[in-house]
Parts: C-alpha cells; structure tokens; sequence
C-alpha cells in the first residue's frame, strides 16, 4: 500500500547569506547529547568526524557562539544555544504533526484512487481529535494495509462531519464524573441512537503537566491562579481545552486570569514540549505525553475515547474488518503500553444509551 511521510524541516540564514539546514546539524546534536562525544556522535549519526565537525564549525560562524562545551570528565555538553535548536525542533515536530499525518493521509487517498482506478478500492474516512491511542491505531492498520484517510480535527467537528455523513468513524472524548453529563451533551447534538452507534477506543488519564521534579510545587487547578506560573493552554475549540474550561467553572476560577491563558497549542505532545524546553510550567495534557518528554504529572480525571459510526456502517465489510483489528490483542497491547491508558474495553461496539445511560434528552 503506497505511504506519504511528511516531515517538519526548516532553515536558518543570516542576511542575505546561503540558509543553513538544521537537519544534519539537528541530528548531531541530538547524538552528542546522546553519546557525550563528538566521534561516538559522529559515528552514530553516520557522519565522517571531519564532516561533523564541518557541520558544527559552520553552525557557530553562523550564530557567533559556540554550541559544545567540554570539561574534564565531563565530555562534551551541548550550550543554552545548542539546547534551544534541539527543543526548537521537538516543538516544531510535536505541533506540526498531526497536520502534516492529516495531509499525507489525504495525498495516500487521493494518489491511491488513481493507482486503484477501475478496481473499486475505496477508504474509510477517520476524523478524530488527536490523540496516542489514534496514532497507534493508524500505525498498526498500516501494517495490515488497511486503507484510512485519517483527519486530526477537534471532537466538535468530527461528530459534525459524522452526522453530514462527511466520515465514517468520528473520534471524540468524554470525561468520567462530574463533567460526564455536561461534555456529552455536547457532542451528542450530532448523535442519533437511531441511526448512530459507538465503539470504545480506550481508557485514559488527563492532568496537569508540570517541570520535572515539580519545582513550583503544583497539586491542582487553584495553582494556575498564581500568577508566577506561566501556563500553556490547548487550542479554543478542542476537547482538553473545553473540559478545562468546565473544571475550572466548577471551582470558580477565571481562565482569562491565568499567566499564558491565551497561548494555544494544538496537541498534549506540543503542550509538552513547551514546558520541557522551559518557556512555560504547567499545562494540561495526557500522562503519556508527560512521560514522552520526562515531565511530572498530575492527574485529574479520566476520560473514555470513542469512534461514533453509523449503524448502517457496520454491515460494510471493510468496517467489519477495521472493528475486527480494535479487538485484536496486538492492538490492546500497544493500547496498555501508553502511559495513562488502557484497553480495558477496547473495540467494545455500544448503543448511545449503553455508553451514557444518564443521556440527557
């Protein structure tokens, strides 16, 4: 089956000079932090020593600083400056790359109607709001060259779609507890029982993301009202910002006058990012996104992932193959893998009214 990868990549030029491209030097820092060593760097990133050091020498001509420090029985260290680069990079990749999957997954659809033409191939449609679980999913149904044409939109818009009949599978999630009622109420405007049904993706955790060690001493929400902590936020519109929203209503806070309110990052793994590169201290994401870049964690409730679908679609034997893939053990284990999730129920089809018996009409 014919893949697209897309792939964050950018330059850096002084004046009107020949622009630099930070992958080569971006993947030799990467490894000198790594290995402690230009040569053991070098080696590892496939380089010639003198390549590499080519490489670094022209990115310090560049910046007129140096990007390696060395000590005695220190080996060598990356600077402030060659840490930014590499945490640059990670931000970049981490907000960038749903839309660029959501991109490729399209031109894969569209490059293979005309590869397939007269066969009578076709793809189901996926909507769904990012997610670790989603991405697992895409990766091991690639294996099985399963078509999908995947979109990374926020929950809204993806139960929108469904109901437009724009998708096949929308994705969405809801929290357990006392914003259960008040999330599904939204999303279920788009649902019918009668025409729609639900398969359970996962279980999983959302909390507040915080520096290693907890240095400001964080424990909950009341905390973000300190105007010392500089807070990263998710997009207006997505599930984790809305459910945010709600919780801090509940406890009587005013989101407009937490420090960074209205920055906005579009994924749990950019949330991340951007408190390990040290530009904010605090956000709001999944464990695993936590775990991913080393950070502390603090959880606050538990949510349930689900795919909305049409009734009608389940009789389609290309769905049946996909729901098939979501009760394979393979999956279930990839899904217990992440940090903060589970499996518990996955690829578990309900009724709506299975899903929220306290449904409001």
């Amino acid at each position: 089956m014919l893949k697209v990868h897309i792939r964050p990549h950018w330059e850096i030029s002084f004046n009107n000079d020949a622009p630099l491209d930070t992958a080569t030097l971006l993947a030799l820092l990467l490894a000198i932090q790594d290995q402690g060593s230009i040569a053991a760097a070098a080696k590892a990133a496939g380089l010639s020593y003198r390549y590499a050091w080519g490489v670094l020498r022209e990115a310090e001509e560049l910046f007129g600083e140096p990007l390696l420090e060395t000590g005695r029985g220190r080996g060598t260290r990356l600077t402030l400056l060659a840490q930014k680069l590499v945490w640059a990079d990670r931000r970049i990749a981490a907000r960038l790359s749903p839309t660029l999957d959501s991109l490729a997954s399209e031109l894969e659809a569209e490059l293979g109607k005309v590869r397939m033409r007269g066969i009578g191939l076709r793809t189901i449609r996926m909507d769904a709001s990012h997610g670790f679980a989603v991405a697992a999913l895409t990766g091991y149904l690639d294996k099985l060259e399963l078509p999908v044409e995947l979109r990374y939109r926020t929950s809204m818009d993806a139960v929108a779609a469904l109901a437009r009949r724009e998708c096949d599978l929308a994705g969405f999630h809801v929290p357990e507890g006392e914003f259960e009622e008040a999330t599904a109420r939204r999303y279920l405007r788009w649902l019918d029982p009668e025409r729609h049904c639900l398969v359970h993706i996962c279980g999983r955790q959302q909390g507040l993301l915080v520096a290693p060690g907890n240095p400001l001493g964080v424990v909950g929400l009341a905390d973000l009202q300190n105007t010392r902590l500089r807070f990263v936020n998710r997009q207006a519109g997505s599930g984790t910002r809305m459910l945010l929203e709600m919780m801090l209503d509940r406890a009587g806070i005013d989101g407009e006058a937490i420090n960074g309110w209205n920055s906005a990052e579009f994924t749990h793994s950019a949330v991340a990012a951007y408190i390990a590169s040290g530009m904010a201290d605090v956000g709001i994401g999944m464990r695993t996104a936590a775990e991913q870049f080393k950070l502390g964690f603090i959880p606050l409730l538990r949510e349930r992932y689900f795919f909305a679908l049409h009734l009608d679609a389940l009789e389609d034997s290309l769905m049946a193959q996909l729901l098939a893939v979501l009760r394979q053990p393979g999956y279930h284990r990839l899904v217990d893998a992440l940090p903060g999730y589970d499996a518990a129920r996955t690829g578990a089809i309900e009724t709506i009214q299975e899903a929220f018996p306290e449904r409001p009409a």
